[in-house]
């Protein structure tokens, strides 16, 4: 016979997750969140999930709900359990990831009476949630109304904003008394709105007099719709779309190499090139290169598509368009001008100058990190999603044609914590094979991504490992740094490899210290096994970044 928590505030939270269709719940161990571990658990209805470590937790749920597309929940006792959150959270906030944060506290009386595992919670993420509740302890006069009202409010949020809610739940003892029946729950009316939206007619006119169109997409779910869309933008050559790989978005005309074409450019390179009206779309965009051009070239207007964020990233935000790029596309398509534009053919044939070069590039280079990421995108099924970890990973993965897979990387606040514990959550949710590939740096700061006993056999994940946080020998900055500073302090040179930790969590390992033998694994890396795999490829004692400064300088040549 089932038991369930004998606690009515967990009893109406769970039943109204029922009836919002949120099954999916990461559960962290503890003794103060039990009664949700205890309910959730019994419940045929709910999906849980145990991971141990919390910071993990959040970003294994992270990666659960980009992958599912709604809202999941996270649940941990009091104390420091809740603020190993936090990290998860500021990436769901900035990346607009639903989330519901579901820490259990103790009574609120014995806050700051040095009670065992007990901080102050309330409102510890408000920084970084889109709302933040408490619930009344089960003896607080009309507990049970007020409770139900505050639940459905912070989940219709969660929906609304698309981003992360928390609510704490203080909880008087005794945790774990139980009952074997449930009570009726009335059918809750359910509040969620939908923006209406009607262009204004100045944007139609600006567009029809704009001669330098630019649009540029940045780190976005990936939405068909949306790439119709644009298609039908740059099927006549009226405008530039500049996409970027967690774009998502595919389309010969689209200019998908951002680093590539704008490296180098001159102060009159930026004037040639620049739009007089920019369009961007998503949110937080990789190419730093992008970014100082398009700051340098000073477009007369710009507009902004998203629902939620309005940043002036580019210091020349004109227009906020507060509304899903969908609908805002939809409505425009019915009023514009396509006609061809001289500015696609300028972008068109910088693009092929540039596609050249790479390609000879390619022709010249040895066993690198570059040289990796050429054999692995040429390598990867197309039925794989691809996460990338964040630094050099994402920069690299930037230069290369990956194809029509859907690529992934945390972009909110581009720390590569969490990187693994994302892509396994992701992994544990998707129908179809993901593949991490990670630097050595993010793969062990998260190695407790692979603490959990859901992971796919046919998961993958490519490690290069350069001995270093190489990111700091690309960047311009930290190369002023006394050379021990650097390596000891900054880029953190190491000599760890992975495959222990491999088979410590149930990979199989495969080893790779030169050309050959990474060309004769990668086939049989992509083979079905009854246990998910990892490559290790080492690339230590080759000069990558230098590697990686000489093909920029080989695309600036004429």
């Amino acid at each position: 016979m089932k038991k369930y928590s004998s606690k009515r505030s967990i009893q109406v939270l769970a039943n109204l997750f029922q009836q919002y269709e949120i099954l999916d719940v990461v559960i962290s161990p503890g003794s103060r969140n039990a009664p949700l571990a205890i309910h959730f658990s019994e419940l045929d209805d709910f999906n849980c999930f145990s991971i141990v470590d919390e910071r993990s937790a959040a970003f294994v749920a992270l990666g659960m709900a980009i992958s599912e597309k709604k809202p999941v929940a996270i649940t941990c006792t009091s104390g420091s359990a809740a603020a190993n959150y936090y990290p998860a959270v500021t990436e769901a906030f900035y990346s607009n990831i639903p989330l519901l944060i579901l820490t259990a506290d103790r009574p609120t009386d014995y806050v700051d009476l040095f009670d065992g595992q007990t901080i102050r919670q309330k409102n510890i993420f408000h920084q970084h949630s889109y709302g933040d509740f408490e619930l009344l302890e089960d003896s607080k006069d009309n507990a049970e109304d007020i409770n139900s009202e505050i639940i459905k409010k912070a989940i219709e949020l969660c929906f609304e904003k698309q981003g992360p809610v928390h609510i704490n739940i203080p909880l008087e003892e005794p945790l774990y008394d139980l009952v074997s029946e449930l009570p009726k729950f009335p059918v809750v009316e359910k509040t969620i709105k939908k923006k209406e939206y009607e262009i204004p007619s100045n944007l139609v006119a600006d567009w029809n007099t704009s001669q330098r169109i630019m649009l540029l997409v940045g780190t976005k779910d990936y939405s068909p719709e949306l790439e119709n869309q644009l298609t039908q933008l740059v099927k006549n050559h009226s405008v530039v779309v500049l996409s970027e790989a967690n774009s998502k978005l595919h389309h010969d005309k689209f200019f998908r190499h951002i680093d590539r074409y704008v490296t180098h450019f001159s102060e009159e390179d930026y004037k040639t090139y620049a739009p007089d009206l920019l369009i961007t779309v998503g949110q937080n965009v990789v190419s730093k290169r992008v970014k100082q051009f398009l700051r340098k070239a000073h477009p007369k207007a710009h507009w902004h598509l998203d629902e939620i964020w309005q940043p002036d990233t580019y210091f020349a935000l004109t227009q906020k368009v507060e509304v899903k790029p969908e609908v805002f596309f939809s409505k425009l398509l019915n009023f514009i001008n396509l006609e061809p534009k001289p500015y696609f053919n300028l972008w068109d044939v910088l693009r092929d100058k540039k596609d050249k070069k790479h390609s000879e590039f390619l022709n010249l280079i040895e066993f690198s990190d570059f040289y990796f990421f050429n054999k692995a995108s040429q390598s990867i099924p197309e039925n794989y999603n691809i996460h990338f970890s964040n630094s050099s990973a994402i920069r690299y993965a930037q230069l290369f044609d990956f194809g029509k897979r859907k690529i992934y990387c945390n972009r909110g606040t581009s720390g590569i914590d969490g990187s693994t514990s994302t892509a396994m959550g992701f992994a544990i949710k998707n129908a179809n094979p993901t593949l991490l590939i990670t630097g050595d740096l993010s793969f062990f700061y998260d190695i407790n991504g692979l603490w959990n006993q859901y992971i796919p056999p046919f998961t993958r994940i490519m490690i290069f490992n350069n001995g270093e946080g190489n990111i700091f020998k690309i960047i311009p900055g930290p190369g002023n740094a006394n050379p021990n500073t650097l390596d000891e302090f900054i880029a953190t040179k190491h000599h760890k490899n992975a495959e222990f930790l491999a088979k410590h969590f149930g990979f199989t390992y495969t080893k790779v210290e030169d050309d050959g033998t990474l060309d004769r694994v990668l086939d049989n890396f992509y083979k079905p096994d009854v246990q998910p795999k990892i490559i290790e490829v080492f690339t230590q004692g080759k000069n990558n970044a230098d590697v990686l400064k000489a093909y920029f300088n080989f695309l600036k040549e004429n």
